[in-house]
């Protein structure tokens, strides 16, 4: 019963789910409602135990001091910098409010560590792009070069130095091209095999096929 409890419940809310689409009334849409509002309430408990199982791991990295197990100081004093004052000193549920304790530290700190993350990550996405785009095939000879073509179309100097071609020729007509077409045909491919892929699993966990989630097979 431990894994056919979770079983027919996962069907029978992924039923309601495919049914209500279709059928958007009564008892359907009550029923997604209902569902709907049992599972934020899940989420709830979820971030709750994944921040409690954060804390519980880091504090047993620190105790036994495993590899690298300083980070684990950072990561649980930062975790603590920013949940003590917002439940203790910001008001309660207004702990988002500007001017407290939870407002001030989320500006201050989280922010600017969010920007210097991202800006970091500017320079690991061009090592990677310089990787992708060594010109060994031929494919990876035509995305070197409409990669070139995009980039210098989008700055004011491919048109500064293409501005002596026809209109409809330029850097930055071309880039647009290449975005509105070959690249959107690329990218609906893309979402057409994750949506087939989505339906495929979502039919494999509703129909009991799929039971990782249960832990795998006994």
């Amino acid at each position: 019963m431990r894994r056919e409890i979770p079983m027919i419940l996962t069907g029978f809310v992924g039923f309601v789910y495919i049914i209500q689409f279709f059928v958007p009334h009564a008892p359907f849409d009550i029923m997604e409602g209902l569902l709907t509002d049992w599972m934020l309430i899940i989420f709830a408990f979820a971030i709750w135990l994944g921040a409690l199982n954060l804390l519980k791991v880091s504090l047993d990295k620190i105790y036994r001091k495993g590899k690298d197990w300083q980070y684990s100081i950072v990561t649980v004093f930062g975790f603590l910098l920013i949940a003590i004052p917002g439940f203790f000193f910001s008001g309660g549920r207004r702990f988002q409010d500007p001017g407290t304790a939870f407002d001030y530290i989320y500006q201050n700190v989280y922010t600017p560590l969010s920007a210097t993350m991202f800006a970091m990550l500017a320079f690991f996405v061009a090592s990677a792009s310089y990787r992708a785009f060594r010109a060994r095939t031929k494919e990876a000879t035509m995305l070197l070069l409409a990669a070139f073509v995009v980039m210098l179309g989008r700055v004011p100097v491919g048109d500064m130095i293409t501005q002596w071609l026809p209109e409809g020729y330029r850097l930055s007509q071309v880039a647009d091209w290449i975005m509105n077409y070959p690249n959107m045909a690329g990218q609906r491919a893309i979402m057409i095999g994750i949506g087939l892929g989505i339906v495929s699993t979502s039919l494999r966990l509703i129909l009991g096929i799929e039971r990782s989630h249960l832990g795998g097979e006994e």
